[in-house]
């Protein structure tokens, strides 16, 4: 499982910092259409998304009393659902400020490098207690990082349209 988790960061991570590449530094402060973040906004997003997951992961845990991996298909399937829109909870809201697109890749690319370590280096069965999932309640390590990956994949899929979408609007 840690095998499996760490290359799917990896190619995870790869994903992401091509499609940020996608955009260049004037684009990636460009909202596309109306009610859309911009690319930057969507990688703030994620990396403050990120952020907390590492720090969930990092933290406090206590032993789990249930199958570890229990919510992580659900998870998957309601994150790769493109056809679910969600609202971001507040505190994972980017800001309106301009994005500096190689600062904004420095960061994810940590963050992922952390949230890897981890996934090879501790307990993937014990239960994160530092923050709770809104109605899944306290998740397991694997569980926070198959959300990060879950997450990640599925901002991936929109920075991917909002590229093609500025790609066509300069053509």
């Amino acid at each position: 499982m840690k095998n499996d988790l760490q290359s799917e960061l990896t190619n995870t991570k790869q994903d992401l910092l091509n499609t940020l590449n996608l955009f260049d530094q004037e684009n990636i402060n460009v909202v596309p259409f109306e009610d859309s973040w911009t690319g930057g906004q969507v990688a703030e997003h994620v990396l403050k998304s990120l952020s907390g997951c590492l720090q969930n992961i990092t933290g406090p845990t206590k032993l789990t009393e249930r199958n570890p991996a229990e919510h992580v298909k659900q998870l998957g399937e309601v994150f790769l659902n493109m056809n679910i829109k969600m609202k971001s909870p507040d505190f994972i809201i980017p800001s309106n400020d301009p994005k500096t697109k190689a600062l904004l890749i420095k960061s994810l690319a940590e963050s992922l490098d952390g949230i890897k370590i981890v996934a090879g280096t501790e307990d993937l069965s014990a239960t994160c207690t530092g923050f709770e999932m809104p109605m899944l309640g306290a998740l397991t390590r694997v569980e926070w990082i198959s959300f990060s990956l879950f997450h990640t994949q599925r901002h991936i899929h929109q920075l991917k349209n909002i590229a093609n979408h500025l790609k066509t609007q300069t053509a």
